[in-house]
């Protein structure tokens, strides 16, 4: 548990022997629509990176909101930390923390908590893809209040991969699963970065959640496309 406590905290907050610049960026998009109907969405996303010789650290936070004629219809809280220590330029130990709040799921929310192994296994100036697994427990509550709140050993499976196209656009796919005995999560998306200048890019991404447990009345997979305006601080 020390060890693990060490994967999840030396990275970015108790190692200044290990220096790092960090970096970060910030995505917001707005769709407001008014006349026949009144629609309004909003996304948020916030993420730093921090990356180091022995550490990589990535903390990431999203925000969805949407209503349909004043109906709320969406409605979605996400976040995850993850740190690494490096074995050598490829290889490295991994410990990850994920919360998610869905209203219109079946789960009032869900954690979980894993560690694992990662691997860079492409590295190029087009191509980089990076994979991790490992096992870990997942803590869900029910949004029915009487139900049980359920504690699981999954295993977690995931890649992230990028394409630079050119200069100003990169094609970026990012995957999760946390595969339990209760229920199964698998996340997907996928999304076109297109630079403006070297701080703000416009980003058109396409993401679908599944799970494989619900209840009668609620869908297995939800859909999602965005546009947002991307705003790129610190270290590039």
């Amino acid at each position: 548990m020390q060890s693990f406590a060490m994967i999840l905290l030396c990275g970015w907050f108790v190692c200044p022997a290990d220096a790092a610049e960090w970096s970060g960026k910030g995505e917001f998009g707005l769709v407001v629509a008014r006349g026949n109907s009144e629609t309004e969405t909003l996304n948020l996303g916030l993420q730093f990176e921090r990356m180091s010789e022995k550490w990589r650290n990535d903390l990431k936070l999203t925000a969805l909101r949407s209503s349909d004629d004043g109906d709320l219809n969406a409605e979605r809280y996400t976040l995850g930390y993850k740190s690494g220590y490096n074995f050598n330029e490829k290889s490295y130990l991994y410990g990850a923390l994920r919360y998610d709040q869905d209203e219109f799921s079946s789960n009032d929310y869900q954690t979980s908590l894993s560690v694992g192994y990662g691997r860079q296994l492409l590295d190029s100036e087009t191509h980089q893809l990076t994979m991790e697994v490992g096992p870990g427990v997942r803590r869900t509550a029910p949004s029915d209040p009487l139900e049980p709140t359920e504690t699981n050993v999954i295993g977690r499976l995931s890649t992230d991969y990028a394409w630079t196209i050119s200069e100003t656009a990169d094609l970026t796919n990012v995957l999760l699963v946390e595969a339990g005995s209760n229920n199964t999560f698998a996340e997907n998306e996928l999304s076109l970065n297109v630079a403006i200048n070297s701080r703000f890019a416009l980003k058109l991404s396409g993401a679908v959640r599944h799970n494989t447990d619900v209840d009668p009345d609620v869908k297995k997979t939800d859909t999602l496309t965005t546009a947002n305006l991307v705003y790129k601080f610190g270290e590039h």
